[in-house]
């Protein structure tokens, strides 16, 4: 069915940077048929959206959805100690619990405006099944889409690595499973359900995982997903075990390409950003995770500017208590300014970070912006109220005040978010799930 929505300041994020302040997009079976201003086209269905400000989906580029259970610990503890307390109760983790971390954090980032979300799970305690599955239908039945993956560790204290041994997997079933999941993986423009591969990090996953799992996901045509060069202490560890730096080691093991995006990239040289631009790898930018555990700023305008592909994402609900991935476009933009002065990054620079910048870091073509042939995914904002009065300039105002509650959100041109709330679960229901789940995680 051909669905108009009209009535709206319209913010396409095309490579024009268009926006329409008397604009309308026309949707027909989940995909944009076409977006302009002034006199709309005929349809069978029509909304009107009152005025309000529309942009692209919000696209999230780094999550962990169990850290959701694990809230609030080692509070002023830098990455290393807060993972030496986290991961004992990690290890308790369930397929129900999984479900319900999973429903808490994807209801957050859709009432935060985001319509994907790529997680990264590499959690998986012995004996226990269904966790990749379980994030899947929590997304299914949310209605947004999730690239989801299969991390993995393989390193433990014994052998040098950082989490306990009985956290660790064996390389080869890890490898066998991912390839299991890969059923699940749906290609084209449209996929509602991505799998990723996604070893943990340099200091979790031993060089043989790292090389065999590039293999493996490029026989099968999947992306790479790793943590990297997140703290100092990071590429003392990698000198000091693989005798060079992480981007090096990165090189090393062959993930140094263009189907290959890292997590946080917080400790890169000026040399490292130009390696990363001229190979296409991708950064998951999660600027409050990082200040929150004091692991510093990335050099994002550094790496827009050598042509890095960057997004944003939020990172674990245990280092970033709030997964909103608007008030991460914020962070991007105050962070940027702190680091290099006013003139670093603009609103719409940012905003664009968290859009059509995430859907190129994923190796999505189909989401991002509102164009003709793509997805049709949008935010739809609320301009009368009180954080929009007195703004001469609404994308500014959305973006420097968030965080916002989207009011509308549509995914393939279903309705997500309505007035507010979510149209296919109960807030509180999950609510009051999640926080069941979450006692069997109280220390």
């Amino acid at each position: 069915m051909r669905t108009l929505f009209a009535n709206a300041y319209v913010v396409t994020m095309d490579d024009a940077g268009t926006e329409l302040p008397n604009g309308w997009i026309l949707v027909d079976d989940g995909f944009v048929d076409s977006v302009g201003e002034g006199n709309p086209p005929p349809a069978e269905a029509f909304e009107n959206l009152g005025g309000a400000l529309v942009t692209p989906g919000l696209v999230n580029t780094h999550h962990h959805l169990y850290q959701t259970l694990t809230r609030t610990r080692a509070q002023q503890s830098d990455l290393f100690n807060w993972l030496r307390e986290l991961y004992p109760l990690w290890s308790r983790v369930d397929r129900d619990a999984e479900y319900a971390a999973a429903r808490t954090g994807l209801a957050a980032l859709a009432l935060g405006g985001c319509t994907t979300a790529f997680d990264h799970h590499y959690v998986f305690p012995r004996g226990q099944k269904g966790l990749v599955e379980a994030e899947i239908q929590a997304a299914r039945e949310l209605g947004v889409r999730l690239i989801a993956s299969r991390g993995s560790m393989d390193v433990g204290e014994s052998d040098g690595g950082l989490p306990p041994d009985e956290l660790v997997e064996d390389a080869d079933d890890v490898l066998a499973d991912t390839e299991g999941l890969f059923a699940l993986h749906e290609p084209g423009p449209g996929a509602w359900t991505q799998i990723v591969v996604a070893p943990c990090s340099p200091f979790s996953v031993s060089k043989r995982l790292m090389r065999e799992s590039a293999d493996l996901a490029r026989r099968l045509g999947m992306r790479l997903h790793t943590h990297l060069a997140e703290t100092v202490e990071e590429e003392e560890y990698c000198q000091g075990l693989f005798g060079c730096r992480p981007v090096e080691y990165l090189e090393q093991v062959g993930w140094l390409e263009d189907d290959v995006w890292c997590a946080h990239c917080v400790h890169l040289s000026g040399e490292d950003v130009g390696r990363f631009g001229l190979a296409g790898t991708g950064v998951a930018h999660c600027p409050t995770s990082n200040m929150r555990l004091g692991a510093g700023i990335a050099p994002v305008a550094e790496m827009r500017q050598a042509k890095v592909p960057v997004g944003l994402g939020v990172d674990g609900s245990a280092s970033n208590e709030r997964g909103d991935l608007l008030h991460e476009v914020k962070q991007a933009l105050l962070v940027a300014r702190a680091r290099g002065g006013p003139a670093a990054m603009t609103a719409r620079d940012a905003l664009r970070l968290g859009t059509r910048g995430g859907a190129q870091v994923l190796g999505r073509d189909d989401i991002g912006s509102l164009e003709p042939g793509k997805c049709a995914d949008f935010a739809v904002w609320r301009t009368d109220r009180l954080e929009f009065a007195g703004a001469d300039d609404p994308v500014a105002a959305l973006v420097l005040s968030a965080p916002h509650r989207v009011d509308r959100l549509y995914v393939g041109g279903e309705v997500a978010v309505r007035d507010g709330h979510l149209t296919h679960a109960e807030e509180q229901e999950i609510a009051a799930e999640h926080r069941l789940q979450a006692q069997r995680f109280l220390a």
